[in-house]
C-alpha cells in the first residue's frame, strides 16, 4: 500500500452523475458518503503477504488503505475478519450471452466476478460502439471489456457463401479498416478462434496482417489457437512469430493440451513461453480449473472433413471418449441433450464413431445449434500451466450453458488450489484472478486494493467458499462469499442480488 498516491480521475463527476441515474433506492446516496471497510484481512491482489487492516472507498474509487479510523457519517461495513481482495476479473467471458437475458448477470456476480472480458475466440458484437453504448443505456451490474473478434470481422467481408478460403489482400484490407473502426470504438485488440469458421480458413500471414493494425493503438491479441491438441506447438509459435513481429502483448487463451498423447508436456511449453519472454515476446495466458471444454461437435475435425470416419475413431480415442462428449446443446434432438455419445450410440445400436459423424451432419443440414462438452485433459497439466507465473485464471463461461465453469470457476480454483491440492497460497492465487489479470490487460486502476485503484471489491470467507456447480447440476450457485462491490456499490449480498446496476464499459487504456 505504501507509495500509492490517491487520485481522482477527470471522468468520476460523469461516473457520479451515471451511476446517480442507474443506482437504485438508498444505495445511491451512497455515492456522496464514503463507505469503510474494517475488520477484514486485505489480500490486495498484488501477491504480497496479507494483512490486517481497513479500507475506505469514495465516488467508487479506493482513497485510503491501511489502519485507519472511522468518519462521522459514513457507511461502515465490518468485515468479521474474513478477506477482501480486488474483484475477480474474468479475462475470457461469454456471460454477455447471460446479459442480453438478465443484465444482473447473476452467474457471474455470485462467484465474485466484477468485471467481464468478451469478444472472445474470434466472436464479438459488431459494431462494437453500438453495444458499448447499449451498455451505457442499460448497465450491468458488472464491468465489461471486449476484443474485436478475428471471424466477426471476416463474416463481414467475406460473408456466409465464400469463406472456405484464405483472403485476397484487398479483402484483408477491408478486415484491417474493420478492426480500426472497432479499435477507435474502445476494444482492447484483435481475438482469434482459429478452429472455427470462418477464422479456421486464414493463414497465418493474414492473422499476422491484421495484428499489425494494433500496434497503433497499442492493442493486444488473444488466441484460442489453430490447435490444442495435434499441431499444439505449431499453433503456439504462430502466436510467438505475432508477438515477435508486431512487439504487442499476446496470450493463449483457455491454455490447454487436449491429447492423450502429449499429456505430462506442460513443463515443456512453459519452457518455451519462458524462453519467447526472455527473447522479449509478451506472452500470458489464461487457464480454467476443469478437465473439461465447451465447443462445438466439429472442433475435433480440424479438415472439415465430416464423413471422415477415422477421424471421428480418432478423436473418440485420442483426444476424447464416447463416454466424454457429452451434449450440450442440440436443437436438431433436443432429447439427445445431457446425454453422452457412447449412450446415444448405445440407444440407437450404432458404434460410437458413427454416432458422432451422424450428429454433426444432421445438425449442419438443419443448420441447428449444437455444442458438446468434452472431457480432454489431465489434471497434472493444469496444475502445471496454473503454476507458471504469466498464467491467470479465466471461466470460458456463460450462464445457460451445461459447463459449470459459468457458476463455479473462481470458487472452485480457491478450493482446489489453496485449500485442497494446496499449491498456491492465498495471495499468489488472488493475484492470478485479479492484479496479474489486470496487468495481461494493460490496466492499471483495478485488480489491486490500493489508492486510487476502482473500488471492485469482494468479501469472502477462505476457509468455506467453494463451487456447487456441475455437469449434473451446472446453474448452482457458489457459497462463502458474503459481498461484492462494482465501483464502490454493493451487487451481491449473502447469496441476493442487490437491484444495483452500476457497471461501467471499460476502453482500451
Amino acid at each position: 500500500m505504501n507509495g500509492w498516491k490517491s487520485f481522482f480521475p477527470a471522468s468520476n463527476l460523469i461516473r457520479i452523475l451515471f451511476l446517480l441515474a442507474i443506482t437504485g433506492g438508498g444505495h445511491a446516496s451512497l455515492l456522496g458518503q464514503s463507505t469503510f471497510f474494517f475488520n477484514v484481512r486485505i489480500v490486495d491482489g498484488t501477491g504480497q503477504p496479507s494483512y490486517t487492516g481497513s479500507v475506505r472507498v469514495e465516488m467508487g474509487n479506493i482513497v485510503a488503505v491501511g489502519d485507519l479510523r472511522p468518519r462521522e457519517g459514513e457507511l461502515r461495513v465490518d468485515g468479521h475478519g474474513l478477506v477482501l481482495t480486488p474483484g475477480f476479473i474474468d479475462s475470457h467471458s461469454h456471460h454477455d450471452i447471460d446479459y442480453e437475458k438478465d443484465r444482473a448477470v447473476l452467474p457471474a456476480i455470485s462467484q465474485g466476478i466484477t468485471t467481464l472480458v468478451i469478444g472472445q475466440d474470434g466472436s464479438s458484437h459488431l459494431p462494437l460502439g453500438e453495444y458499448f453504448e447499449q451498455l451505457q443505456q442499460e448497465p450491468p451490474a458488472l464491468n465489461v471489456a471486449s476484443y474485436a473478434g478475428h471471424n466477426s470481422i471476416r463474416w463481414e467481408v467475406l460473408g456466409n457463401e465464400d469463406y472456405q478460403r484464405e483472403a485476397s489482400v484487398m479483402e484483408i484490407l477491408e478486415m484491417g479498416h474493420l478492426l480500426e473502426r472497432e479499435m477507435e470504438a474502445g476494444a482492447l485488440g484483435l481475438s482469434t478462434g482459429l478452429e472455427y469458421d470462418p477464422g479456421i480458413y486464414s493463414s497465418a500471414a493474414e492473422v499476422l496482417q491484421l495484428a499489425k493494425f494494433l500496434v497503433p493503438f497499442k492493442g493486444r491479441y488473444i488466441s484460442h489457437l489453430r490447435s490444442e491438441d495435434v499441431n499444439l506447438e505449431e499453433a503456439i509459435e504462430e502466436l510467438l512469430t505475432i508477438g515477435k513481429t508486431t512487439g504487442i502483448p499476446v496470450q493463449i487463451s483457455h491454455f490447454k493440451i487436449g491429447m492423450k498423447a502429449k499429456w505430462g508436456e506442460a513443463g515443456q511449453l512453459i519452457r518455451r513461453l519462458e524462453q519467447a519472454r526472455s527473447a522479449g515476446i509478451q506472452v500470458t495466458a489464461d487457464v480454467y480449473p476443469y478437465t473439461y471444454w465447451m465447443s462445438t461437435l466439429e472442433v475435433l475435425f480440424p479438415k472439415r472433413d465430416f464423413d471422415n470416419r477415422d477421424q471421428a475413431v480418432y478423436a473418440l480415442s485420442e483426444l476424447t471418449t464416447p463416454e466424454g462428449m457429452l451434449i450440450a446443446t442440440y436443437d436438431a434432438r433436443p432429447e439427445y441433450v445431457g446425454k453422452t455419445i457412447a449412450q446415444i450410440a448405445k440407444a440407437s445400436g450404432e458404434d460410437p464413431a458413427d454416432s458422432y459423424l451422424r450428429l454433426i451432419n444432421q445438425a449442419r443440414e438443419r443448420h441447428a445449434q449444437e455444442s458438446v462438452i468434452g472431457t480432454g485433459m489431465a489434471e497434472a497439466d493444469i496444475d502445471t500451466l496454473y503454476l507458471w507465473q504469466e498464467t491467470n485464471v479465466c471461466s470460458d463461461g456463460v450462464g445457460s450453458s451445461l459447463h459449470p465453469r459459468g457458476y463455479g470457476t473462481f470458487p472452485r480454483f480457491i478450493r482446489q488450489y489453496v485449500r485442497e491440492k494446496k499449491l498456491l497460497s492465498l495471495e499468489s492465487a488472488v493475484h492470478k484472478m485479479t492484479g496479474l489479470t489486470a496487468s495481461h490487460l494493460g490496466w492499471h486502476d483495478r485488480g489491486i486494493i490500493a489508492p486510487g485503484f476502482r473500488a471492485d471489491l469482494v468479501l469472502w470467507d477462505p476457509e468455506t467458499i467453494t463451487d456447487h456447480a456441475t455437469t449434473e447440476n451446472p446453474h448452482a450457485f457458489s457459497t462463502g462469499i458474503s459481498g461484492v462491490w462494482v465501483n464502490g456499490i454493493m451487487v451481491w449480498e449473502k447469496g441476493e442480488f442487490t437491484g444495483n446496476y452500476p457497471g461501467e464499459v471499460i476502453r482500451r487504456h
